[in-house]
């Protein structure tokens, strides 16, 4: 899954809605994977900013609100507005930081605005389940085979971006940044904005 590219959406985002132009980023452990998305997130924050600043805090753990939490207020010190986080469950910490002490948070994998729609403004979204989903039904259908190959699932496919929560939930992106981010995103497939990566 390209998170790089979805992440640059989100770090953008971030920066944009900054007022401190300090960011920040929550992650599970310093691992590639996690990193991928850090890149992308810091790639898109400068472009939205090239003077915004982006603190990063690994939390070693994927299991642990607590100190999901910690890094979170870590960070918060530090003069970030907005957080992202990447770190599973441990992320959940990221949201009762922003909750409590009245910062922006960003989700990560689904659509996370539920949980706390007051201070996530937006999650970056790799719709698993759906890309699956048309792989098997693929294999199926006879009409091709995954199995045995690499298959990058990124903006292009529609299975990489950003939500914005359900219907009647609180915005706090407003309508012209949401376009603004659209473009980003069509820049993004055709090529335009090569997103860094750390595959």
């Amino acid at each position: 899954y390209a998170q790089n590219e979805g992440s640059f959406l989100a770090g953008y985002i971030a920066a944009k809605m900054s007022e401190t132009g300090v960011v920040g980023a929550v992650g599970g452990e310093d691992s590639d994977t996690i990193n991928d998305f850090i890149v992308g997130y810091t790639q898109g924050a400068a472009y939205a900013d090239p003077e915004v600043q982006v603190e990063v805090q690994y939390a070693g753990t994927y299991d642990d609100p607590a100190v999901g939490k910690e890094c979170a207020l870590t960070l918060h010190e530090r003069g970030a507005d907005v957080i992202f986080q990447i770190a599973s469950k441990t992320g959940d910490g990221v949201f009762q930081a922003a909750q409590e002490e009245g910062f922006y948070a960003i989700g990560v994998d689904s659509d996370q605005k539920y949980i706390a729609d007051d201070v996530i403004i937006c999650s970056m979204m790799k719709q698993v389940g759906n890309s699956i989903y048309q792989a098997v039904s693929e294999y199926l259908d006879g009409d091709t085979s995954r199995w045995g190959t690499t298959w990058v699932a990124d903006m292009a496919t529609g299975y990489i971006g950003i939500g914005y929560g359900e219907e009647g939930a609180t915005q706090q992106v407003p309508d012209d940044l949401k376009a603004e981010v659209e473009d980003l995103a069509e820049k993004i497939i055709s090529g335009e904005i090569a997103v860094s990566t750390t595959r």
